[in-house]
C-alpha cells in the first residue's frame, strides 16, 4: 500500500514537473469535451422540442353527423384506449361553430354556416409519430369515425429531424472522443520521450511494468479530472449565453431547457470521459516502452 501511495505521489509530481505539457493536454481535452458537450446538449434540446411539438401535434378525428353526442363520447373512449394515443379531447358542433365564428368573423361566417354543417370531432394527440400510420388505421377502424385530418407528412418530417439530429450528435461525440484519446496519448508520449532515461533506469533495476506505468496513468487521469471540471464550467457559461440569445430572438417560440436540469449528468459524463481518456491515453502511450529493456529504450 505504501508503494502504491508512492506511485500516486509520483504521478502528481509528474504533472507539476511537466506542467507545460500538462497545460497543453488539458487545453486539448477541454476543447474536445466542450465540443462534445455542446453536441450532446444540442441533441437533447432538439429532442425535447420535437417531443413538445409531438404533444401539441393534434390530429382532428371527425365523427359521422348522424351520431348523437352520447355515441360520439363512446367513440372517444375507444380512441383513448389505443396505446399510441396520448389524449382525445371532444369538440362538439356548437364549440366548433364558436371557434369558426371567432376565427372568420361573424359576417363571413354567416355566409357559409348553412353550406357545410360541422361535425362533432376529437382533437387527438399521438405519442409516437413514427407509429402515426398504424395509429390512424386503428382510429379509422372504429365504427362512427367519418374522416381524419391526416398530418402524416408533418409527422414524418418531425421523426426524420429527430432521428437525423440524434445520429449526427452520436457521430460527432464518437469522433471527438477518438480525437481526444489520440491527442492525449501523443501528448503523454512526448512527455515520456523526454523521460526515457528515467524509464530505462527503472527497467534496468527490475521495476515491473505496473510500477513504471502507474505514475503515467495517474497523470493521465488527473489531467482528465481537471479537464472535466473546466469543461463543465465552460459549457455552463457558453450554454447560458446561447440560451439568452435564443430567448431574446425567438421569445416563447422555442423553449431551451434550463442548464440546471442537465448539469449533473453532464458533469458526471465529463468526469468519466476525462478519466477514461486520460487513463487509456497514458496506457497506450507507454506501451511501446514497456516492450523494451534498459538500453533499448534509449536506442543504444
Amino acid at each position: 500500500m505504501k508503494g502504491f501511495g508512492y506511485l500516486v505521489k509520483e504521478g502528481f509530481k509528474n504533472i507539476y514537473t511537466n506542467r507545460i505539457m500538462t497545460i497543453a493536454s488539458i487545453c486539448v481535452l477541454v476543447s474536445c469535451l466542450v465540443l462534445t458537450g455542446a453536441a450532446a446538449l444540442f441533441s437533447v434540446n432538439v429532442t425535447a422540442i420535437v417531443s413538445e411539438v409531438e404533444k401539441n401535434n393534434e390530429t382532428t378525428v371527425y365523427i359521422l353527423r348522424d351520431r348523437g353526442e352520447i355515441e360520439a363520447k363512446q367513440i372517444g373512449s375507444q380512441i383513448e384506449a389505443i396505446d399510441n394515443v396520448e389524449s382525445a379531447v371532444f369538440v362538439s358542433k356548437s364549440e366548433a361553430v364558436e371557434q369558426y365564428k371567432q376565427t372568420l368573423g361573424e359576417q363571413l361566417f354567416d355566409r357559409i354556416k348553412d353550406k357545410d354543417p360541422l361535425n362533432d370531432a376529437y382533437r387527438v394527440v399521438i405519442k409516437d409519430l413514427e407509429k402515426y400510420d398504424d395509429t390512424v388505421k386503428q382510429i379509422k377502424a372504429i365504427d362512427g369515425v367519418e374522416s381524419i385530418n391526416d398530418r402524416r407528412e408533418f409527422a414524418q418530417k418531425l421523426s426524420t429531424i429527430s432521428n437525423l439530429v440524434n445520429l449526427i450528435s452520436i457521430a460527432v461525440v464518437a469522433a471527438l472522443i477518438i480525437i481526444s484519446l489520440f491527442i492525449i496519448a501523443n501528448t503523454i508520449r512526448a512527455t515520456m520521450y523526454s523521460r526515457r532515461f528515467e524509464i530505462s533506469i527503472m527497467k534496468s533495476v527490475g521495476a515491473t511494468n505496473m510500477f513504471v506505468r502507474m505514475p503515467f496513468l495517474v497523470e493521465g487521469m488527473v489531467i482528465g479530472i481537471i479537464s472535466a471540471a473546466l469543461s463543465t464550467g465552460a459549457v455552463a457559461l457558453l450554454y447560458e449565453a446561447v440560451k439568452r440569445v435564443i430567448t431574446e430572438a425567438a421569445g416563447s417560440w422555442i423553449t431551451v431547457l434550463p442548464f440546471s436540469q442537465m448539469v449533473v449528468p453532464l458533469a458526471i459524463s465529463f468526469l468519466v470521459a476525462g478519466i477514461l481518456v486520460g487513463f487509456f491515453g497514458g496506457f497506450i502511450s507507454i506501451r511501446k516502452y514497456l516492450k523494451k529493456e534498459g538500453n533499448e529504450i534509449l536506442g543504444w
